[in-house]
């Protein structure tokens, strides 16, 4: 099988010509080969092979397809007809071939996103907080604004790709030309390469930068919320946007409250005789002391709601609550006047231990949950 020629080859143009001058130079070429006027033996042959070539690079879709697949493209090789959709769009639609994947390699690019770790107490947590963060990032060179190029210079066209930003390598088999198209490697695909290069950035496009930004902590916040700050991170590329900056929010734990959700949690020891006599004592909260009643006969597991003394709601509207659980610390040392109280107190009771019915500590939290 012979190999047919390049059809800019057949027209004596380049692959840069114009639609006007492929034009031309087909009208002069089919004048000088037809064969009413040119009596030489291939006149006929190279006739044929012109109006060939014109029927491809005449028509700008083919052109395309022909310019990205070459023959195999323009229908040679295969006898399959798809249509009128040339080769380049059915590989371009599949597996981002030809001028599908150039478009996309070409357009506006958004930055990455970039995370920050930020750790807050856990009254700034509960309630809020203004946070200063310093982060370091790529940002467009001021210098060439993201060209690469020295100010008062510009990119040229890769004279590798001829702008195109891709390469094409022929393969002849035996079921015809097989053209596979890769990224240009001298101007990786941006169909432009840079000769003089910015003397800020050295061509990179972006410099390293560091940045203060003031981040706003809602109230409510807990370990592993994110807050989005739009367009504070890595540059675009092209004219993309900048991508986000990702605030994750860890939470230092507190002495004595434990929270879960909005509600707050407090371990709170008595002492034998406010278990038994009932007390008024004072309770740490979010907000100070309150006071709350312990009464009489109150048992080891016992649990007291305090209502609004929680987080406040993340959304918004409230707070949640605090919940008391209270443990009855038995005295470890005793002054002889207390021991002797005890064990006039022990004789009163009598030793009979009896097993009680009620319900045990979990069982009485769940129920206060609830």
């Amino acid at each position: 099988m012979t190999a047919k020629r390049d059809y800019y080859e057949v027209l004596g143009v380049s692959r840069s010509s114009s639609d006007a001058e492929i034009k031309r130079a087909y009208h002069r070429l089919a004048r000088e080969y037809h064969p009413d006027l040119n009596k030489n033996s291939d006149a006929e042959a190279r006739f044929k092979e012109i109006n060939e070539a014109y029927e491809i690079l005449g028509d700008r879709r083919k052109r395309g397809d022909y310019d990205r697949w070459g023959h195999v493209g323009a229908g040679g090789g295969f006898a399959t007809d798809f249509g009128g959709i040339g080769f380049g769009d059915i590989f371009g639609d599949f597996f981002g071939f030809g001028g599908v994947r150039t478009a996309a390699r070409r357009a506006p690019q958004k930055g990455a996103d970039l995370r920050y770790d930020l750790t807050l107490t856990f009254e700034e947590a509960a309630f809020g907080c203004e946070k200063e963060i310093e982060i370091a990032r790529l940002d467009t060179c001021p210098s060439c604004h993201g060209t690469g190029a020295d100010p008062g210079t510009s990119p040229m066209r890769c004279p590798q790709c001829n702008g195109t930003g891709e390469v094409r390598r022929v393969r002849q088999s035996v079921f015809g030309s097989f053209v596979n198209v890769g990224a240009c490697a001298r101007c990786g695909g941006e169909g432009e390469v840079v000769t003089t290069p910015c003397r800020e950035c050295r061509g990179q496009k972006h410099v390293r930068t560091t940045k203060r930004l003031s981040v706003t902590v809602p109230p409510g916040v807990d370990a592993g919320t994110q807050i989005r700050l739009s367009e504070e991170g890595q540059a675009g590329r092209r004219g993309g946007m900048s991508g986000s900056l990702y605030v994750v929010i860890s939470v230092r734990k507190h002495p004595y409250f434990k929270r879960q959700n909005s509600t707050v949690f407090l371990e709170l020891p008595v002492n034998v005789a406010q278990a038994a006599l009932g007390d008024e004592i004072e309770v740490p909260t979010l907000d100070g002391s309150e006071n709350l009643t312990i009464p009489a006969g109150t048992q080891t597991g016992e649990t007291f709601r305090l209502r609004g003394n929680g987080i406040p709601y993340l959304r918004g509207g409230g707070r949640g609550d605090e919940l008391v659980t209270v443990y009855v610390v038995t005295p470890k040392k005793l002054t002889p006047e207390q021991h002797k109280l005890f064990e006039e107190l022990a004789e009163t009771l009598g030793k009979e231990v009896i097993p009680q019915g009620e319900k045990g500590f979990f069982e009485r939290l769940k129920d206060v949950l609830s």
